[in-house]
Parts: structure tokens; C-alpha cells; sequence
């Protein structure tokens, strides 16, 4: 596309985007009466104007019914809680690329990360060690480095294997050095753990090709999809990858703190995998029998562990719906055109440099900025300009337009912003 720093050009835009409606089924923040540009649902996703009314009828079930809102299926409830999280299924195998069996919405995502290493990394005299990506989210540093010291004569420095960026200066992470490094140590490897996408960096990695070497080279892999779901087309079932988990409080809009989610490919299903077990996740038909003896539910939901909390679950079910409906075709559509008008714009800027790959098969919509004087400085004028991006030490701004709810005048106007900012040194 040929792109124009106007602002009818933007208007243009929004005019023949196929998703402009979305945007008015969120809240949009406001300040002194005027919408502020929320450059910032890669850390916390806007509120669905469905969100009240969802929680609200799960209050109204509450108070009407009480326990027996779990399996009234009278109008009084409209689903009854005992299956709520199965309503949440199909759109989660659609962003993820899943079988229903495969996935369920659960827990927060680092107790999924706990539990699913529970199951996955299971540590022999020979295979031991943990390939990961150096820099990887703090969470996820913190789950392998405790799950190592859980086993007796581990010690991290020995068992966790950083792949780092090369000396170039980019901070990117190539394909090739993971493969490279799966094959040199695959010997050694219990499991791959890391993310799907660089919370830091933006940087898409290559997961289908990832997981086939794990693959080949008989290691289990597991991603963390924190900031791919909802952001980029996922086909976690074709790729083979064996396990993963999200969060759903940024692309997914879940609320803050929302509700976590799974994926276990069914090809685990029938095995005795070990799990640190909970009621929930044992046998429906058989878990009110209250007997001794663990009975894995099939599929992920067998990786539950307590109840699930129903309000929060609520939310999830609206949020996802909507993403559901506009897709994530279209949705992936709409983000590379955003994100590239974006680029675009920052691109005319010397002050500036992008850190996030300008393929946009290895980034999603976030655009992580390198700000080479006062990035601080910069930050806080965008956020008083009503622009609400994410500041990360040392110097990065991270700006993600999201395709719900962004808009191309939100792009052209965060341009102006940054070149009255530098006009004014």
C-alpha cells in the first residue's frame, strides 16, 4: 500500500475498513471529554460494552439461585455454571488453532506455566536441561529457574539453556540459532519452553518451524502465548506443538487479571502424563463421588485444578465472542495495515529507531521503539498529547495499534504528535 501523512488519507481508510464497527462495541478512554489513542492493548485489551451485562447476568444467577446455579438449566440461569468453561472452547480453538478437546480456558498463566511443566518437564541422569530464549518474560524466567531447583542436584546456571540474540545490535532472535541450538543439545533436552512472541522486541518467531525440529529431534515444546493470541494467526494443532498457555487480559480483552487458558495437543490425551491435580480436573461424570484416586477429565480439562471463577470466566466468554465474530483473518488484515502505516510514519523520524522486525511475517501489531535521547521524555509527552502507549526500561516505547478498536486517524495523529514533539527541541 502507498501510504499519505494526511488526514483525509486516515479518514479514507477508516471509511473502507470492513471492521470500523468494532470499535464502537468498546469503551474507549476518555480524558476531559475526548477519546484518548489507546496504543496500549498489548498490556491491558479495552473493556467489551458487553462486559457488564455478561457479569451481571452471573450476579443475577447468584442471587436467585445460589448453589444451584451450577446445574439449573431453567431460563433463571442462563448456562449453568458446572459447563460454563465449555462455552468458551470453540472460540479458543479458533484463535489458537485447536481441536475443543485441546484447550480450556483455566487459572492464571503462570500457574498454567507451573502445571503444564509439572506434566511436560520431567527430568532424567541424561535429559535435563531447558531450552528457552534469553530475555524471555520475567514469569516465564521464574517458572523454569524454580521448576529446576524442585529437583534434587539441578541447579539452573547448568540445566537452562539461553539462546541469545546475535552481537548485531538488533536484539532479534534468528530461527536458525534456535533450530541450531535444539539439535546441538538435543541429547540433553527434557523441554522448550518459550514464548511465541517477544514480549520486548515484538518479534514473531517462527513456531511452526520451531516446533518441528523439537519434533524431529523427539523434545516436547511449549509456548507462551501471551502476546501472539488474539494478535496473529495461530495453528498450534497442525504445527504439532505439544503444549502452551495465555493469558487473555490483552489482545483477548478479558479485564485485568483475567482468566489464563491451555492448549494440550489431543496426541497427550491418552498418555498417564504426571500433573499436579485438583478436584476440577478430575472425571465430570465421577467428581461428586468424592473418592480417593485421581481421574484425569479428558483432554486439557483435565489440567484443571480448582474451580473455575465463574464471574471472570463471564467476561471471558464476551470478550472472545466478539473476537470470534470479526476473526482472526480479518482481524491480522486490518493489524498489518495499521501496524505498516504506523511504520511508515515512525520511519520519517531520525530520533527514532524500531526495534520490532519490518517483515511482518515476524511481528504482530506491536511496535517496539528505540528511542536514542530522552525516551522518557518522549513517553510522557505522548501520554499527556491523551496518546497511552507502554514505557519499558531502559528506553522503549511500546506501541501496539489494535485492529478492534484502532483507528487509521489514531496512527496519522500520533505522527503529528511526534513531530511537534521533535519540532519543539
Amino acid at each position: 500500500m502507498i501510504y499519505k501523512n494526511t488526514l483525509d488519507f486516515a479518514r479514507q481508510l477508516d471509511q473502507t475498513d470492513p471492521l470500523r464497527s468494532y470499535r464502537d462495541r468498546f469503551h474507549i478512554p476518555q480524558r476531559n471529554g475526548q477519546a484518548l489513542i489507546y496504543l496500549c492493548g498489548n498490556s491491558l485489551g479495552l473493556q467489551p460494552k458487553t462486559a457488564r451485562s455478561a457479569l451481571d447476568q452471573e450476579l443475577t444467577t447468584w442471587q436467585n439461585l445460589g448453589v444451584e446455579g451450577w446445574f439449573d438449566q431453567t431460563e433463571a440461569a442462563e448456562q449453568p455454571w458446572l459447563r460454563y468453561h465449555e462455552t468458551c472452547k470453540a472460540a479458543l480453538a479458533q484463535l489458537v488453532g485447536a481441536q475443543p478437546s485441546e484447550v480450556c480456558p483455566m487459572n492464571a498463566l503462570t500457574v498454567n506455566i507451573h502445571l503444564l511443566l509439572a506434566s511436560f518437564y520431567r527430568p532424567t541422569a541424561q535429559k535435563y536441561k531447558i531450552l528457552t530464549i534469553k530475555g524471555d518474560f520475567p514469569s516465564d524466567q521464574y517458572a523454569l529457574e524454580t521448576h529446576v531447583k524442585q529437583h534434587r542436584g539441578l541447579a539452573p546456571a547448568d540445566t537452562i539453556i539461553d539462546v541469545a540474540p546475535r552481537p548485531d545490535g538488533t536484539g532479534l532472535i534468528h530461527t536458525t540459532d534456535i533450530q541450531a541450538a535444539i539439535a546441538e543439545h538435543a541429547d540433553s533436552l527434557a523441554v522448550i519452553w518459550m514464548s511465541g512472541l517477544n514480549y520486548y522486541t515484538g518479534q514473531v518467531y517462527n513456531m511452526a518451524a520451531i516446533a518441528e525440529t523439537a519434533r524431529k529431534h523427539c523434545v516436547p515444546i511449549g509456548f507462551d502465548l501471551a502476546h501472539a493470541i488474539g494478535n496473529i494467526p495461530l495453528r498450534l494443532h497442525d504445527w504439532g506443538v505439544d503444549f502452551a498457555t495465555w493469558c487473555s487480559y490483552k489482545y483477548l480483552n478479558g479485564g485485568p487479571g483475567a482468566v489464563s487458558g491451555v492448549f494440550v495437543h489431543e496426541k497427550h490425551h491418552d498418555q498417564s502424563l504426571p500433573r499436579l491435580a485438583g478436584w476440577w480436573g478430575y472425571r465430570e461424570d465421577k467428581r461428586f463421588e468424592m473418592t480417593s484416586g485421581f481421574l484425569p477429565a479428558p483432554g486439557a480439562d483435565g489440567w484443571q485444578v480448582s474451580t473455575p471463577n465463574i464471574l471472570a470466566l463471564s467476561l471471558h466468554r464476551a470478550a472472545i465472542a466478539i473476537m470470534a465474530e470479526a476473526g482472526i483473518v480479518a482481524l491480522r488484515q486490518k493489524s498489518e495495515h495499521l501496524t505498516g502505516y504506523l511504520e511508515w510514519i515512525l520511519n520519517q523520524l531520525e530520533e527514532v529507531l524500531i526495534l520490532t522486525p519490518d517483515d511482518p511475517n515476524q511481528r504482530g501489531c506491536q511496535l517496539s521503539l528505540l528511542v536514542r535521547k530522552n525516551g522518557k521524555g518522549l513517553f510522557n509527552y505522548l501520554t499527556g498529547q491523551g496518546i497511552i502507549g507502554d514505557w519499558r526500561e531502559p528506553d522503549c516505547i511500546r506501541l501496539a495499534p489494535t485492529p478492534l478498536y484502532n483507528t487509521f486517524e489514531d496512527i496519522w495523529r500520533v505522527g503529528e504528535a511526534l513531530k511537534a514533539y521533535y519540532a519543539s527541541l
